[in-house]
């Protein structure tokens, strides 16, 4: 690991925490809300979608804990790097049995890993948190998360001046799903996921502190449109683990395309904009 993020991190070594949640309807319902689903499935027993579990277990901070960006300023997770930028990368899950919506569940996060690479706008930290769910004593799922770390102010990436609003991309396989997302729809997911990151609602420090040319769309939102295709398409399959991976930002304004294809019990599934055909992917095998 470079000398630079080694300095910080070679002694951090946070212990898991486990909390639990009783996982009442009301955010499944507000969600599927959210997502103007027909068929929001958000009554008690009933087996909570794959990836939804990012609406439980949160932790609303004090005020005073929140740093300019709009994240917590130290956390048993965050990673001790200086003038710390936080994007979430990508991840994956093992589904032995899904959770239950009314049931209550425990959750376990541990630190699973940390990688330094070397990356176009400086040294990144990768940080993978491994999250363990169980219900009635039964570990159900188990996730992985991929956030990655930057130090220093500005984003170097290249994005477009604008974004284009003028069309939505041509389909590729079986399955569509379209979103046109408004900055009402970005307020009320950020809200669902205690996220407080201003890149999703406030467009000055977008483009200011952030280097982008309007809000950008939640990278857990485009995870789980991608995951929507394979509900709304094959309702009776079950989801026995999925990966996906976050490759490029999309922006306020800009028309989605969630695409996929389904081979046998594989699904590959893409987000897709105009300007761009893979903002993200994923890979889900069902059974």
């Amino acid at each position: 690991m470079p000398a630079s993020f080694a300095s910080h991190v070679e002694s951090w070594r946070p212990e898991p925490v486990t909390d639990e949640d009783a996982l009442q309807p009301a955010p499944a319902a507000a969600m599927s809300a959210l997502l103007d689903l027909a068929d929001p499935a958000a009554g008690s027993g009933d087996p909570l979608p794959p990836l939804w579990q990012w609406l439980y277990f949160l932790h609303w901070a004090p005020q005073q804990a929140l740093g300019p960006d709009g994240h917590l300023r130290d956390a048993r997770f965050l990673p001790p790097i200086p003038d710390r930028r936080r994007m979430f990368a990508g991840g994956r899950c093992e589904i032995t049995e899904p959770l239950r919506i009314g049931q209550p569940a425990e959750r376990t996060v541990s630190l699973a890993a940390i990688t330094s690479k070397q990356g176009r706008s400086g040294e990144l930290l990768f940080v993978t948190e491994r999250h363990e769910f169980r219900q009635n004593a039964r570990l159900c799922l188990v996730e992985e998360q991929d956030i990655v770390y930057r130090s220093g102010a500005g984003n170097t990436a290249r994005h477009p001046a604008a974004p284009d609003a003028s069309a939505e991309p041509d389909p590729e396989g079986q399955w569509q799903l379209r979103l046109h997302p408004t900055e009402t729809l970005l307020f009320r997911f950020s809200a669902l996921t205690a996220n407080a990151h201003r890149i999703h609602y406030d467009s000055p420090y977008c483009r200011d502190a952030e280097g982008y040319p309007g809000l950008v769309v939640h990278g857990p939102l485009l995870a789980l449109l991608m995951l929507e295709l394979v509900r709304g398409n094959a309702p009776e399959r079950q989801v026995r683990s999925l990966s996906y991976r976050l490759h490029s930002p999309a922006f306020l304004g800009e028309y989605l395309l969630a695409d996929g294809t389904l081979t046998d019990d594989h699904a590959r599934l893409h987000i897709a904009t105009l300007r761009e055909a893979r903002h993200a992917t994923a890979e889900v095998t069902l059974a």
